[in-house]
């Protein structure tokens, strides 16, 4: 049943078209065990692929992935997806403008690795190429960060709280139909629910409920935003021990430097 809001809470809300994942915290947000989260995380190759499988056939009507090479569903430590894998998605789930084609008309032609995923803004959808590091699921208390320091930024955790957190209401703002989220700051959004449970089938046979559903694809916007996270932080660690290791060289030296003058006193 749609509700319409007071004079009041009209002026309380800002209504933006597509605004519905351009908001991060202020909601109700869970943590989720991300198997990428901590220094020696690394993706679930599956859970990606699932996820992928969800944002290809639910999301990428509205949404785009820009910034995102389709060659990279290729890479060590992402998707897990051979040369040839990669050929046949984006040939048989994206088309790309091509203007040298049709005598330099332009024409649409099925995709190529070289290519990068379609961009998509219907109706002022955002792109979610970096939403996962734009957003931020968890800050506090009292707006310090500190939260931040435990359980992570949060950006994929707010995804998947906004995907899974719709609450049924609906309100009328101006025109405008908006509905219950209980992630979304404010409680509306101008998004309708993309997501409701048994959207797709997944091939590994692993549970699409509502909840898997979403935190599948946010575990893929996160590798999105962070392909190479895995890499960084292997590079991160080395170059912890060997700072580690000079310094406790440095420490050894020194003191084999000065301990035949350790003790003796000076004439002055």
């Amino acid at each position: 049943m749609i509700k319409k809001l007071t004079a009041t809470a009209l002026t309380a809300l800002t209504l933006t078209a597509g605004g519905a994942l351009a908001a991060g915290g202020g909601g109700e947000i869970h943590d989720e065990q991300f198997s990428f989260e901590g220094p020696f995380g690394t993706y679930d190759q599956n859970q990606l692929q699932r996820g992928l499988k969800v944002y290809t056939e639910i999301c990428a009507s509205c949404h785009g992935l820009k910034f995102v090479p389709l060659r990279t569903l290729a890479d060590e430590g992402g998707v897990g997806f051979t040369e040839d894998q990669v050929r046949a998605f984006a040939a048989e789930n994206f088309e790309i403008w091509d203007p040298s084609l049709e005598d330099g008309e332009g024409d649409f032609r099925p995709a190529k690795p070289v290519d990068h995923f379609p961009a998509n803004t219907s109706a002022g959808a955002p792109d979610l190429s970096l939403m996962a590091k734009a957003r931020a699921g968890f800050s506090g208390p009292a707006g310090t960060g500190l939260n931040q320091l435990v359980r992570g930024i949060g950006g994929a955790e707010y995804i998947a709280a906004f995907l899974a957190g719709y609450t049924g209401e609906e309100t009328e703002v101006a025109g405008n139909i908006l509905y219950g989220n209980t992630a979304f700051p404010g409680g509306w959004t101008a998004m309708a629910p993309p997501l409701y449970g048994e959207d797709v089938e997944f091939d590994d046979g692993h549970a699409n409920d509502l909840h898997h559903e979403a935190v599948d694809v946010a575990a893929f916007l996160m590798w999105a935003a962070e392909p190479k996270m895995m890499a960084r932080q292997q590079a991160g660690f080395v170059a912890v021990m060997l700072l580690t290791l000079l310094t406790v060289l440095l420490y050894l030296t020194n003191k084999k430097l000065w301990a035949p003058h350790k003790g003796k006193k000076l004439d002055l």
